[in-house]
């Protein structure tokens, strides 16, 4: 374990071992508070992750019966319904398999008449719910944390995002093909209010991210650097993302 500040990093030889833990740590979330509000990211890092917790709802789905769940971000100008969206990964991913009901979920619609007016309804239904217990996020190649990209300032609450050239090459985007406008996102100031940030990078390609996550100070040009004000983030790598030691 390697710790910065009031933060720390656990390293795992592989990315298995990365999931098993991290999911382990959200069960363990819920057993104390069984209406626990999680924020979800999408992306490949985290899908482990999601997936360890569907083997759980298989076998015991009392667990997540009063579970809540918000949408981190999404692709603009995209169908709901488009594999590339993160609605699509959830449904896929969480929703469907930890049996989320539609009044325990908030997220962006994909494709909607005005922006501006979705990420308000977002902001204003996520206002109701009180403060999100454990946001779950994964690490841009450029240091986003949800569409929050590097910019010369940083918007705090949840807002309309013009897309980077690194995002538009997301993995999720490149494999179905998809073209999105914008994006829309919660802001840097809605993920460092959550009580706890669990953030997951798995692979050689997120090893750079990480170290410049730590290394360097605190700036709006890397967004994932604003982690480093919050008191309770943990972050998970697997050996490839990391050079710290290994848990396991």
């Amino acid at each position: 374990m390697l710790n910065s500040g009031l933060n720390a990093v656990l390293t795992f030889s592989d990315a298995s071992s990365v999931s098993a833990s991290a999911a382990q740590h959200i069960v363990e979330e819920l057993r104390r508070k069984p209406d626990v509000v999680i924020c979800a990211a999408t992306g490949a890092s985290p899908l482990g992750t999601y997936q360890e917790l569907g083997r759980v709802a298989a076998r015991n789905p009392e667990v997540f019966r009063s579970v809540r769940l918000i949408k981190l971000d999404e692709w603009g100008g995209l169908v709901m319904d488009h594999p590339a969206t993160c609605e699509f990964y959830l449904r896929k991913h969480l929703i469907e398999p930890l049996g989320i009901a539609e009044d325990r979920y908030i997220g962006f619609q994909s494709n909607p008449a005005d922006p501006n007016a979705e990420c308000a309804r977002v902001a204003e239904a996520i206002q109701r719910w009180g403060a999100i217990d454990v946001c779950v996020l994964g690490i841009g190649l450029n240091g986003h944390l949800g569409l929050n990209e590097p910019a010369p300032a940083l918007t705090p609450d949840c807002h309309v995002a013009e897309l980077s050239e690194v995002t538009k090459g997301h993995g999720m985007l490149a494999a179905n093909g998809a073209a999105p406008r914008y994006g829309m996102t919660l802001g840097i100031g809605d993920i460092l209010r959550s009580r706890k940030i669990i953030l997951i990078a798995l692979g050689a390609a997120k090893r750079e991210p990480i170290m410049r996550m730590w290394s360097q100070g605190v700036t709006t040009d890397f967004p994932a650097s604003f982690l480093r004000l919050h008191p309770n983030t943990l972050v998970y790598t697997d050996a490839a993302a990391s050079c710290g030691e290994s848990n396991s």
